[in-house]
Formats: C-alpha cells, structure tokens, sequence
C-alpha cells in the first residue's frame, strides 16, 4: 500500500512539474514577443525621421533629379554637363528630299556628305527628333486674322447699305462698292474653311514632323592650362566649340543642307521635348513657362488671381461676339425691312396718292376724287393683270369726253 501511495504522489508531481515548464515557455515566449516588435517600432521610427528631415530629402531629390536630367544648365547657347566639364552646342539641320532628285542631284548630295565627313577633326552625335504637328498656334493666329477680316467685311457692308439709302451716289459707283463686298465676304468664307480644314487636321496625332540635330561636344581637358576658373572656360569653350559648329555649317552646305546653331531658348525647347515626349503634345513649352514651372512655388502667380483673369478674358470675348452677333441681326433685320419696302413699293404709292385726293376732296370735288380713286385702282388692277398675263395688253383705249367735267384744280399739298 505504501509503495502505491508514493507512486500516485509521484505522478502528481511530476504533472504539476510539467504543467508549470509549460506556463514558463508560454511566459518567455510572450515575451521576446513584445520585446521584437518594440524593436520594430523603434526602427521604423527612425526610418521616418531620417526621411523626414529636410536635408535628408534634399539631399537625395537634388541628386536624383540632376543624374536624370544629364546636364547642369543651359546657357550660352550651349548645354552645360558634367559641373562645367563638358559642353554641347546643337546644330539643326534642315532635311533634303533626296528620293525627289534626279540622278545627278543624288551625286552631288552624295559627294558633298563624304567630303563633309572627311572635313570632320571632332567628334559629333546625330540626333533625329520626331514630334507631333503642334497646329495650335497656327489655328490662333488663323482666328486673330479671320476677326479682323470679318470686322473689316461688316464696315463695308454697312457702308453699302447707307451708299444704297442715300441715293447720292450712282449705278456705277454701288456696284463697284458692291463688288468690293462680295470680295470681302469671299475671304471671310475662305477664312473660316481654312479654320475648319485646320483644326480637323490637329485632331490627327499621327501627323508627325522630323527634326535633325548634330551635337558638337568640348571637354575642358582639351584646354592647355588647368588654372583657369569656371568662367574663363566657359568662354573659351564657347570660342573653340562656336567655331567647330561653323566649320560643320560649311562643309555641310556642300550637300544642300541648310543648318543652323540653336540659341539658348531652342535648345531649352530641345531638351523639354526629349524629357517630356508625351506630356508635350497636349502641354507645349510655352504653356509649361505660362504656368510657372520656371519659378519657385512662392513666386509662382496665384490661382484665384489666373481665375479672375481668365474670368475677365472671357467675359471681353463673349461680350464681343455678342455685339457682333446683335449687329448682324440687326443689319440683316434692316436688310429684309428694305427689300419688303421695295416689293411693295407700288402698293405704297397707290395708298399714298388715294389719301391725297381724300385729303383734297373739299378742292377737286367729291366726283372728281371718286373717279380719280376708280382710275388709280383700275389702272392698279389692269397692270396687275397685264403682269399675270405675261405683259400683254389688248391695245384698246377708253375715252372719255370732257364734258360736265368741273374746271382742274390744283391740289393741296
């Protein structure tokens, strides 16, 4: 019984053992738990504040953009890399349609290329530059044209018309006026299909343009003396490459090629195109410098100030269009006023000389007027009739005697 009991106490011993190695390992295993993510926390904490700190980011955003743009400035007419140790001037070169030539033109284009290449001392790089046709500018100076072209064509049709009113100037010199109009109305046509042809012509991405460059480079190494400043060697880096450029421009002549050396402004558009090939299709170079992307934020325009410029600008333009559409109407109002006025001209006149006679009735006798009145209207319906007809008239006359008839009178005005 004895030996029983020690083994029971035994195995309730040994559980009890276990069961607190188990609630030990738990315990340390929470833990180093804890203990590595206040490790992480504290890591992550620093990676913040490291990136966080103003030196830090410009730092890294200054390195990183100038090892992507690949040169320091531009200036001079010459694009500037590598901290004032290399410098690039840019020549354009307009092409020649070759394939358009007879075979004598080929042998001379193809003499004067080899004998530009053998002209060569330096080194070079040919540069093809594709872009999209950019009609934007064209269509804007379309429309600044085709404005004044139709302000000039509403003065002299308003001209005409108080020509045709005033009835002081004769049959030659309207028609000639009116010739001078009909000009004028013809441009304005022809302007406003040019517009149209255009700007169906922009909506067209694939129209694509060509454009050839030979970039001419200089190292500051070549320069004999190692004491000058950045100063002096940007000038004498322009001497030497200004004058490899021209040499290049020469020898090139001999194929018919027409070049030329971008100034500083081209070859900041050169470069945004090549940076920005996408974004320059729909934002061109002059509305990138529009916009301020040349400035600092804190020199950059305010918005609401571009806002109501743009208010103001477009308020101008729509009042405008609307006084030019307003005198339109109103001309051509006037216009079909004149021309009803014309085709009831007879009417007008039968009205008028029947209220004479009524007026004048106490002068010329009650009789007189009736009969007058009859004649006026029977001679209105017989030319009415005679005009159905197509102008024939029977060829009898009516004649009356004179007599009972009261003396003529004059009538009152």
């Amino acid at each position: 019984m004895a030996s029983e009991e020690i083994i029971e106490i035994l195995k309730y011993t040994l559980l009890i053992i276990v069961v607190l190695i188990m609630g030990l390992g738990i315990a340390y295993a929470i833990v180093c738990f804890k203990n590595r993510n206040k490790k992480e926390k504290n890591v992550s904490t620093e990676k913040t504040k490291k990136s966080n700190s103003p030196t830090a980011s410009k730092a890294i955003d200054k390195q990183s953009i100038f090892n992507f743009m690949e040169f320091d400035t531009v200036d001079d007419n010459m694009i500037i890399q590598n901290d004032g140790t290399r410098f690039l001037m840019v020549i354009e070169c307009q092409g020649v349609n070759y394939d358009l030539m007879s075979g004598v033109e080929k042998s001379g284009v193809e003499e004067g290329f080899v004998q530009f290449l053998n002209t060569l001392r330096n080194p070079i790089q040919i540069y093809i530059q594709t872009r999209s046709v950019n009609l934007e500018q064209s269509i804007s100076t379309y429309k600044e044209r085709l404005r004044k072209i139709e302000e000039k064509y509403n003065r002299m049709r308003m001209q005409y018309y108080e020509m045709q009113d005033s009835g002081n100037y004769s049959k030659e010199e309207l028609d000639r006026a009116f010739f001078e109009l009909t000009k004028q109305s013809n441009l304005y046509e022809y302007g406003k299909d040019v517009i149209s042809d255009t700007e169906r012509m922009s909506l067209n991405k694939n129209v694509l343009n060509k454009k050839y460059y030979i970039i001419v480079p200089f190292y500051s190494s070549e320069l004999a003396s190692n004491e000058l400043d950045k100063e002096e060697i940007k000038s004498l880096a322009f001497s030497e490459i200004y004058t490899r450029a021209q040499s290049l421009i020469s020898s090139i002549a001999a194929t018919g090629v027409r070049a030329k050396i971008l100034r500083t402004n081209e070859l900041i558009e050169l470069l945004y195109m090549a940076y920005n090939r996408d974004e320059a299709e729909v934002f061109g170079l002059d509305k990138a410098i529009q916009a301020g992307y040349n400035e600092v934020n804190s020199t950059a325009p305010d918005v609401l100030d571009k806002k109501m410029k743009e208010i103001d600008k477009y308020v101008q333009e729509k009042a405008l269009q609307k006084a030019r559409d307003t005198v339109n109407n109103v001309m051509s109002e006037k216009e079909l006023r004149v021309r009803q006025k014309e085709e009831s001209i007879d009417d007008m006149i039968t009205e008028m000389a029947k209220a004479i006679l009524q007026e004048n009735e106490n002068y010329i006798g009650t009789d007189v007027m009736q009969e007058s009145i009859e004649r006026i209207t029977g001679t209105e319906n017989k030319n009415t009739t005679n005009e159905k007809k197509g102008g024939k008239e029977d060829g009898k006359k009516v004649s009356k005697g004179t007599r009972g008839r009261k003396p003529t009178r004059t009538i009152k005005q």
